[in-house]
């Protein structure tokens, strides 16, 4: 007969020790995992002075950009607008504006044509016209007189070619190209040196014990996209505030929808290049081959940006940049601000940036998985690809 056992101390009366069951907690799902880890990745860009002082110098400059230009455009002399008979009422009310007196419409136009003035605001004769006057302009659409006149009127263009002024353009390309090539070389640095971190210091032997090295992958590519979409955003809004509050309401509107379409190409884009940059991270042990494993991807990201700079006014090669993958997220932005894309080309070029993504998700993956475990020698792409 046994000696009775005493649950309190863990022994029984004879003075045997007795093994305590302990309790089972069960693995947390792949969802779970994932969350877990991107959870961690946030917390760590918060806590980082580094990201959090280079988001505050982002942010200062967009903002200060939007407060220049309103400065620049407030000590301009007041643009030159021909008017013609009962029309220098209504431009002379805004008191915006030098008006120069045209005998009729022909005048006008060639007032326009030789450059004397910037538009010409004429009375608009047509049976349906609800408004009184239309505005007529050389190669684009005047937004200073359009949002200064306290009615929209009928615009037409003498040379439409082009539908935008070169400067402007220029801005627009260099303000995606920028954000797009900070934001991608910032957080897919960090994504990069993380994983190469906890593999040369073998923490991720520790955490491949508890989560699916999948799921590990999986954490990292969404909690530095939500950061950096979230940068996105931010940008985005402070820009759109800062020019309402300034009074640019006239340039948010020709902008808006091009940014809208910008954050919307790159929280996707960035996904694949997160991919990526983990991917190819994982195949070194090392600190310092960081950078020589990661320059295929570095050199996916220069690409678009220096093109968009070099190319804003090519339609040809926007309308090649907005299908590929790598360089969609600025060239079809690009071609929504110019009026060049019809209605369908966003939606395409979306669905061929989300199958291009998905595509290199499961490659990545399969890299990450195949290289992260193998020390020393730098993984070759054929032993990541293969196994």
């Amino acid at each position: 007969m046994s000696a009775p056992r005493n649950d309190r101390t863990g022994t029984d009366h004879a003075g045997t020790d007795r093994v305590q069951a302990r309790p089972r907690y069960p693995a947390p799902t792949f969802a779970r995992s994932v969350w877990l880890v991107a959870t961690r990745e946030i917390m760590a860009r918060l806590r980082s002075k580094a990201f959090l002082i280079s988001t505050g110098l982002l942010l200062l400059i967009s903002i200060g950009s939007v407060v220049a230009g309103s400065i620049a455009s407030q000590n301009q002399t007041l643009p030159k607008v021909a008017v013609v008979g009962a029309a220098a009422q209504i431009v002379e009310q805004t008191q915006a504006f030098t008006t120069v007196q045209a005998d009729d419409v022909d005048d006008a136009e060639a007032l326009v044509r030789a450059g004397t003035v910037s538009a010409a605001v004429v009375p608009d004769t047509a049976t349906d016209a609800s408004v009184g006057v239309r505005v007529i302009a050389l190669d684009s659409a005047p937004v200073d007189v359009l949002a200064t006149l306290s009615v929209t009127p009928t615009l037409d263009l003498l040379d439409p070619s082009t539908q935008q002024s070169g400067g402007l353009i220029y801005l627009v390309s260099l303000g995606f190209g920028l954000v797009f090539f900070m934001s991608a070389i910032t957080f897919g640095s960090t994504i990069a040196q993380s994983v190469v971190e906890e593999k040369q210091t073998r923490v991720v032997e520790i955490l491949m014990t508890t989560i699916p090295v999948r799921a590990l992958l999986g954490g990292k590519v969404v909690g530095n996209s939500i950061m950096a979409f979230g940068q996105i955003v931010a940008i985005g809004l402070l820009v759109a505030i800062g020019m309402a509050t300034t009074g640019q309401t006239g340039l948010l509107g020709t902008v808006g929808p091009s940014i809208v379409w910008f954050g919307v190409f790159f929280a996707f884009g960035f996904v694949m290049l997160a991919s990526l940059f983990a991917a190819t991270a994982s195949m070194v042990s090392r600190q310092e081959d960081v950078g020589s494993a990661t320059s295929p991807v570095l050199f996916l990201v220069m690409i678009p940006y220096f093109l968009v700079i070099f190319f804003n006014d090519n339609p040809t090669v926007l309308a090649i940049m907005s299908y590929i993958p790598f360089s969609a997220p600025v060239g079809m932005p690009m071609r929504i601000f110019l009026g060049t894309a019809a209605w369908w080309e966003p939606l395409l070029s979306l669905g061929i940036l989300l199958a291009s993504t998905a595509v290199v998700i499961l490659l990545g993956s399969r890299m990450y998985s195949n290289s992260l475990l193998r020390m020393g020698a730098r993984v070759t792409f054929r032993q990541a690809l293969r196994g």
